[in-house]
């Protein structure tokens, strides 16, 4: 395996914990303060990962996708959303989800 797929599969593998994690805070009547902490940790760190590989791989035709990422400005986007991301997610818990468990 090359350097690229294993950061690609770690990239994947974080996401999908972030996923996981963010769902499985939530259960019947109790929310998980580290479970959702983790679930953001992870998504950051996804970030982190795919923000390293435009870094490394970008404008080098290793991938096309890594190639779009050919700026600084294009590369920095990827913490943004990251971030972003998990802001939304937290604002709608916050608004949405946590009401509910407060109300119980």
């Amino acid at each position: 395996m090359t350097p690229f797929v294993l950061l690609a599969a770690a990239a994947a593998i974080f996401f999908v914990a972030h996923v996981i994690l963010l769902f499985t805070s939530f259960g019947k009547g109790q929310y998980n303060r580290k479970k959702y902490l983790w679930s953001h940790l992870t998504l950051w760190i996804c970030g982190a990962i795919l923000f390293a590989m435009t870094t490394m791989y970008a404008g080098k035709g290793t991938s096309e996708v890594m190639d779009v990422f050919d700026t600084p400005l294009k590369r920095g986007l990827i913490i943004v959303v990251a971030f972003g991301l998990s802001a939304i997610a937290h604002t709608v818990v916050k608004l949405l989800v946590m009401p509910r468990y407060q109300a119980r």
